[in-house]
């Protein structure tokens, strides 16, 4: 049974930092992608970041590149998200997925396990 728990949400002020951690069991994540979607209040679930277990590509949406980076340590099978300078439109609840090896990652509909997710909230 694959599992993603996700941890290290919280609140934290404009200009801050936040690193997020998704911890993965129940299947090979080696021949899969690894995601971070986030949902605001009242708004469609929007891709964040992604990365290809095995190469290690990655992958990120337009509103955090150069501010949030993507990693995985595969002995742990953790995957995380560095975010800095944090803005309140990064306030949201963030998901973690988990997607077919060689799906479009950007899309919500290629990932097939998702976590409860862990609420962000960035006040100004």
């Amino acid at each position: 049974q694959v599992q993603l728990v996700e941890s290290g949400g919280g609140l934290v002020q404009a200009g801050g930092s936040l690193r997020l951690s998704c911890a993965a069991s129940g299947r090979t994540f080696s021949s899969y992608a690894m995601g971070w979607f986030r949902q605001a209040p009242g708004q469609e679930r929007e891709f964040v970041a992604a990365i290809r277990w095995s190469s290690g590509s990655t992958y990120y949406a337009d509103s955090v590149t150069g501010r949030f980076t993507i990693s995985r340590d595969n002995a742990k099978n953790m995957v995380y998200l560095q975010m800095n300078s944090l803005k309140p439109e990064d306030t949201a609840v963030y998901y973690c997925a988990t997607a077919g090896r060689s799906a479009p990652v950007r899309v919500a509909r290629s990932y097939d396990y998702w976590g409860q997710g862990t609420q962000v909230t960035v006040s100004s």
